[in-house]
C-alpha cells in the first residue's frame, strides 16, 4: 500500500486541512447547507490549481522527464540504509514540473549566461536552467552528496543541454570560498540547500561579489509549507526559512519578492549603485564613471530601445546582419532593398525574433524611391534615429577598360544613392535634433585591394568616406552623427562563385587574421555607432578588416 502523501506546500496543506474539515461537517448532522458548499468550494479552488499551472505550464523536454520519473521512482530510503547518502533524502523535496520551467523561465528573462547552484538534489533544476542557458553558457552545481552526482550525470549526458553542467561535490561553503578567491562572477545564484546556512551563503555571494551587477539570487522553499508565517511554528527549517526572509527583507543592499509558487521562491536583487554610494562608508567619487551616464551601464547605453532604423541593402549579406543586429538591440527596423522576396524574407525573420519590422522596396540609385522610403518610415514610425545606408554594388574590370556605364552604375548607387539618403534622412534628423548615420564604405576606400581590378568600386568607396566626414563634422552640432564602417572581403556566398573562388586562397595571405570577415564581426560596430555610446564620434571611418589594410 502506497504511503500517504505528505503536504508540502501551502497549497498542500490547505487542501489537506479543507479535507479534514468538510469531513468533519459531512459527519455532522447541524453543519448549515451553506456552508458546507462553501467548504467545498474553497476545497475545489485550492486541490486544483497545482494541477492547472501543471497542465497550463509547457512539457518539458524528454531527458527532463526521464529524470523526473526516475527520481520518483528511486528508492530514496534505501540508498540512504545503505550509506550512500549522508542524509535521507525526501521525495517532496524533488523540484517538480512546474518549478523546473519556471527556473527556466527566469534564466531567460535575467538572460543568465553563468549560473550558481547550491544543492542540486537530483539535477532537475540544475538540467531544467541549463536548457534556459544560451550556447556556451555555464552552470556550477554545488552538491554535498557525491551519490547523486553519479544519479543525475547520465541524464544530464543524454541532454545537448548537460555539457554546460559542472557538478562540484563537498561542502557548498567551501566551494563557494574557492569561486570566491578565484574572482568567479555569476548573474544568478539559486540557493535550495541546508536552509540553516541560507544566511550565510547569501552573505558570502553578496560579500565576496559573486553575483554580477544587476544579477539576481533566487532562493526555493522560502515559504517553506507555510511555517515561515504561522506564528506558532515550530519548525526548525520553517524558523530558519523565516530568520533569512526577514533577514533578506532588513538588507539594505538588495529588493526582495517572494512568488507564492508551489512551496516559494524568492528573487532577489541588488538595489541600485546610487542607494550603494549613500550607504557605502568609504569615500567613493560619485560620478557618472561611477554610477553610469544619466544612471545606465555601458551595456545599457547600447541599447536602442524605442528607436527607429533602417538599414538599405537589407535582404542579404551584410545590410541583413545589421538589420538583425539593430533589431536584437531594441531598435524597429525598416528592411530596405531592391528585392521584394528578399526584404519580405529579412522582415519574417526579425519578427519571428519578436523584433518590430517592416519591409520596403526602393531602389536608392533613384531620388523619388529614397523619399518615398523616408516618407513611409515616418508616416508608419513618426521618426528616424538610425539610417544605415548599406546597399552597394560592384563590378570589376581593368581601368583601360572600365565603361562609363559601369562607372555611372556602381557611383550612382555607392556614392549618389548613399548620398540622397543621407541628405534625405538628415533632413528628418535635423529637425528632431538628434539622428546617428552609418555609411557602409570598404577597405577599398584605403588600399587598392588585390588581384582583382575594380576601380569604380574603389573610388566610389574612398567618395563615401569623405562624404561621412563632411557630414559628421558639418551636423555633429545639431544633434546629428555621421561615421563609416569599412569592411574588408567578407565571406558571402558570391566569395565563393566559380569566378571569384580562385582569389580566396590570394587574399587569405594578405590578411593578417588568416580568414575572411564574417558578417556577424560587424554587427557589433553597427550597434556602437547607432547608440549612445558612441554620441562623441563622427566623421569615422571604423576599420574591420582583420589587418589587412596593414600589410
Amino acid at each position: 500500500m502506497p504511503a500517504e502523501k505528505v503536504p508540502d506546500t501551502p497549497v498542500e496543506v490547505l487542501v489537506d486541512l479543507l479535507t479534514k474539515a468538510k469531513e468533519i461537517a459531512a459527519a455532522s448532522g447541524n453543519v448549515p447547507e451553506e456552508l458546507a458548499s462553501h467548504l467545498q468550494k474553497a476545497l475545489d479552488i485550492a486541490r486544483g490549481l497545482d494541477d492547472y499551472l501543471e497542465v497550463m505550464t509547457t512539457q518539458e523536454s524528454e531527458p527532463l522527464a526521464e529524470l523526473y520519473k526516475k527520481t520518483v521512482s528511486h528508492d530514496w530510503d534505501q540508498v540512504h540504509k545503505e550509506g550512500k547518502t549522508m542524509f535521507r533524502l525526501p521525495k517532496e523535496c524533488i523540484t517538480g514540473h512546474v518549478e523546473g520551467q519556471t527556473l527556466k523561465m527566469l534564466i531567460h528573462m535575467s538572460q543568465a549566461k553563468r549560473v550558481l547552484e547550491i544543492g542540486m538534489f537530483t539535477g532537475y533544476g540544475a538540467l531544467s536552467m541549463a536548457e534556459g542557458l544560451p550556447e556556451g553558457g555555464c552552470l556550477i552545481a554545488c552538491e554535498l552528496e557525491p551519490y547523486l552526482k553519479e544519479f543525475a550525470q547520465p541524464f544530464f549526458d543524454m541532454s545537448p543541454h548537460g555539457k554546460k553542467i559542472t557538478i562540484r561535490t563537498g561542502s557548498a561553503m567551501d566551494t563557494l570560498k574557492e569561486l570566491g578567491a578565484s574572482g568567479e562572477q555569476f548573474d544568478m545564484v539559486f540557493i535550495d540547500a541546508d536552509k540553516n546556512n541560507y544566511i550565510n551563503y547569501y552573505n558570502f555571494i553578496l560579500d565576496n561579489n559573486l553575483l554580477r551587477l544587476q544579477g539576481v539570487i533566487c532562493v526555493d522553499n522560502s515559504l517553506f509549507k507555510a511555517k515561515v508565517y504561522l506564528k506558532d511554528t515550530t519548525d526548525k527549517n520553517g524558523l530558519a526559512l523565516r530568520e533569512f526572509n526577514q533577514f533578506v527583507s532588513n538588507d539594505p543592499r538588495v529588493e526582495q519578492v517572494i512568488i507564492p509558487l508551489r512551496d516559494g521562491i524568492s528573487v532577489i536583487r541588488r538595489v541600485s549603485v546610487a542607494s550603494e554610494c549613500s550607504r557605502s562608508q568609504s569615500k567613493i567619487t560619485d560620478d557618472e564613471v561611477f554610477r553610469g551616464v544619466k544612471g545606465r551601464t555601458i551595456l545599457e547605453r547600447m541599447r536602442l530601445d524605442g528607436k527607429v532604423a533602417y538599414v538599405t541593402g537589407a535582404g542579404q549579406g551584410i545590410g541583413r546582419a545589421f538589420a538583425h543586429a539593430l533589431g536584437e538591440a531594441g531598435a524597429k527596423v525598416a528592411v530596405v532593398d531592391l528585392d521584394k522576396a528578399r526584404a519580405e524574407a529579412v522582415t519574417t525573420e526579425l519578427t519571428l525574433k519578436g523584433i518590430n519590422a517592416i519591409s520596403i522596396i526602393a531602389d536608392i540609385s533613384k531620388s523619388d524611391d529614397v523619399q518615398k522610403m523616408i516618407d513611409n518610415i515616418v508616416s508608419k514610425w513618426g521618426a528616424i534615429h538610425i539610417a544605415c545606408n548599406n546597399a552597394g554594388i560592384n563590378m570589376n574590370s581593368a581601368s583601360e577598360d572600365t565603361s562609363l556605364e559601369e562607372w555611372d552604375q556602381t557611383f550612382n548607387v555607392n556614392l549618389r544613392g548613399t548620398f540622397m539618403c543621407c541628405q534625405a534622412a538628415g533632413r528628418v534628423m535635423l529637425k528632431q535634433g538628434y539622428g546617428k548615420i552609418i555609411n557602409t564604405a570598404s577597405m577599398a576606400s584605403l588600399i587598392v585591394p588585390h588581384p582583382q581590378k575594380q576601380l569604380s568600386y574603389n573610388a566610389s568607396k574612398a567618395g563615401v568616406v569623405k562624404l561621412t566626414q563632411t557630414l559628421g563634422t558639418e551636423w555633429i552640432d545639431r544633434g546629428v552623427r555621421v561615421n563609416c564602417i569599412s569592411p574588408g572581403i567578407v565571406d558571402t556566398p558570391l566569395i565563393h562563385s566559380e569566378n571569384l573562388r580562385p582569389l580566396v586562397k590570394r587574399w587569405l595571405s594578405d590578411i593578417p587574421a588568416g580568414r575572411l570577415a564574417q558578417v556577424t564581426d560587424l554587427q557589433a560596430a553597427v550597434v556602437y555607432l547607432a547608440s549612445d555610446a558612441s554620441d562623441y564620434m563622427t566623421g569615422h571611418n571604423l576599420v574591420i578588416e582583420g589587418g589587412q589594410s596593414l600589410w
